[in-house]
């Protein structure tokens, strides 16, 4: 699809190159006394006649867009012999559309970024030895050895080795996680210096990895099919063109007055004006640590009316932090603290890091682990120097010990762990991943300043830690400890009611990314999430978000004047043409001219305003 995209715009830059190279090569002939239309002939052929057969498709599935206007000119001049206006709209047309192709990017480069970190290998353990088998012959209940600085294939549980893995391209959370014997590996996952023996949990089709895949891929197979602001237009204004142009033909009874209207109304400032708006626009976003990757975002952001926040790295710092050890006796702050950081190096829970992090700033040796597990919804659990550890939920605690019910503290905002030493009760952990200081008056202004009439905050995290954040910005609509499957069904669900901003900085909202009409990616934590995104900000700031908004409203409100003010003079001219006051050579000029003022008026995109934010 890559090369698909990149044959198509050397095309269009061939076409153009020829176009200018025969108008040259013409009007050295003419000043040189020579016969000069052969160059314009052979430059027709060359360049007009791919451009006219993929018109005629649209035509025949009755797809009135902007550019078969041009067609319609380039076949007229043809069969009259106004070979120079039909290869001045050659010219126009070529070069409008190689200029729009610079902009574009499509969908199917995150799925290449996506399967090009897959091995295709994986190392199956047989006899003591190792045996290469290609990676859709693993089986369940298979060992495999994931070397030093592999990506692991499957997910599994290690049954020997020491290692860490860098999970941040599945989890989004930007920590390296402690591997050793009973820990849970993920497919996609990079291996750090150790080798790790693992047994395969699942088949590879079946991974978190593949998952994420088979979702990215339905997902851009069901992208919407947004309609381009130039076929908006160009919807209303080609009929109106042909019509003029054939009732000019019809009164005067002069085909030279049908080709005359068709080629001053060859909607250049829809085909380049527009184009040449959405690069200015990208490249101020540019200046502003915006990448946009795909114009439509700029020219579709104005007209969403739902945002959809992930919440961590979004509107969070995507770091959380201990705030209280509330210890029980006869359990010390220090000892909890070394025994449950020891256990939590082998996690991959986002709460894993902070807690870490707590004890090396408070100069604590950590110890090793044995036996450490962690299965879906029963915590994590391990030995640390002859105790058994566990740490989990406050709901599974008084489940599992109804007596520790006078022991724990209230219930407070945030997150909390619970943490049972030989099955005693030893301490309450709490955290807080606070919400960034812009947050809430970011989300209040809008309503009000940019046309949003729903919010929603939408996270993989606990509960009360995503209520917790709610709140503290403003926002009611809540849908915590969610799937990348269940974001992409509700991003699909709101995108079928309306235009939706989705934000989010893990791999693992991808598809709903792909699936929002506008997916913007903060940071630069996945290549896989940029890809996916229409837009990506490389200092996960609101502010720059806000400036996102406020360009693509800019570049919509400076296209419109570019395009429709070329039209208004398009149609002026060809009242004109109608009249027979301007022949078809004049009548490309003319456009020429006018093409030159709208192009003008669409530099003013490029230019950096006095204010690009409003709250």
């Amino acid at each position: 699809m890559k090369s698909e995209r990149f044959s198509w715009l050397s095309a269009d830059i061939a076409i153009a190159a020829v176009a200018v190279l025969v108008i040259a090569m013409h009007f050295g002939l003419r000043i040189a006394g020579l016969p000069a239309d052969l160059p314009l002939f052979v430059g027709l052929l060359l360049g007009g006649v791919p451009i006219v057969v993929a018109l005629s498709g649209k035509a025949l599935r009755l797809e009135f867009s902007s550019d078969l206007l041009a067609g319609l000119s380039i076949v007229t001049a043809v069969i009259l012999h106004e070979y120079l206006a039909g290869i001045l709209v050659v010219l126009m047309l070529s070069g409008g559309q190689a200029l729009e192709a610079f902009a574009v990017r499509r969908a199917s480069s995150a799925l290449l970024a996506l399967s090009k970190r897959m091995p295709a290998v994986a190392h199956r353990k047989e006899d003591g030895t190792l045996r290469d088998i290609p990676l859709e012959e693993v089986r369940i209940g298979e060992l495999l050895v994931v070397l030093p600085h592999e990506i692991c294939p499957v997910d599994g549980v290690v049954i020997e080795g020491h290692s860490s893995m860098d999970e941040s391209y599945l989890t989004g959370e930007p920590y390296v996680l402690s591997k050793s014997v009973g820990s849970l590996v993920l497919s996609g996952a990079i291996n750090a210096e150790g080798a790790l023996t693992i047994r395969a949990e699942k088949a590879v089709a079946d991974s978190r990895y593949a998952k994420i895949m088979e979702v990215m891929r339905e997902s851009e197979q069901r992208r919407p099919k947004l309609r381009r602001l130039g076929d908006q237009l160009g919807a209303f204004y080609t009929p109106v063109a042909v019509g003029i142009a054939l009732a000019a033909w019809a009164m005067s009874a002069d085909p030279m007055r049908f080709l005359a209207v068709l080629v001053v109304a060859t909607p250049c400032p829809l085909l380049i004006a527009i184009p040449v708006a959405i690069i200015g626009s990208i490249s101020l976003a540019a200046k502003r640590g915006i990448i946009i990757k795909d114009p439509a975002v700029l020219e579709n952001i104005a007209t969403c009316h739902t945002a959809i926040f992930d919440k961590t790295g979004t509107l969070t710092y995507g770091e959380p932090h201990v705030t209280e050890i509330l210890t029980a006796a006869p359990f010390s702050r220090d000892d909890v603290l070394a025994t449950v950081a020891s256990l939590e190096r082998y996690s991959r829970h986002p709460l894993s890091a902070p807690l870490v992090r707590a004890a090396i700033e408070a100069g604590l040796a950590l110890r090793d682990a044995s036996e450490v597990s962690e299965r879906a919804g029963e915590g994590l659990r391990g030995g640390i120097e002859g105790r058994r550890v566990e740490v989990t939920s406050r709901k599974k605690c008084l489940a599992q010990m109804p007596e520790t019910a006078p022991q724990l503290p209230e219930m407070a905002g945030g997150l909390e762990c619970v943490i049972l030493i030989d099955g005693r009760y030893a301490a309450m952990i709490r955290f807080r991943d606070e919400p960034r200081a812009e947050g809430q008056a970011f989300i209040r202004h809008l309503y009000p300043n940019h046309g949003f009439h729903r919010i929603l905050l939408v996270s993989g995290d606990r509960e009360s830690e995503v209520r917790y954040l709610a709140a503290k910005v403003g926002i009611t609509d809540v849908h915590a400890s969610q799937s990348p499957e269940q974001k992409l069904a509700l991003v699909r669900e709101e995108t079928a009611r309306d235009g939706t901003v989705f934000m989010g900085d893990g791999i693992n909202d991808a598809p709903a990314l792909t699936a929002a009409t506008v997916g913007i990616a903060f940071g630069q934590a996945s290549d896989v999430t940029a890809e996916a995104a229409g837009a990506v900000v490389l200092d996960s700031s609101l502010q720059r978000v806000d400036e996102i908004l406020h360009i693509g409203r800019r570049m919509r409100r400076i296209a419109l004047e570019s395009a429709v003010g070329g039209m208004v003079l398009s149609l002026v001219g060809m009242m004109l043409a109608a009249a027979g006051m301007l022949p078809p050579v004049a009548g490309a000029l003319a456009q020429e001219l006018i093409d030159v003022l709208a192009v003008i008026n669409a530099l003013r995109a490029s230019l950096t305003p006095k204010v690009l934010t409003d709250y």
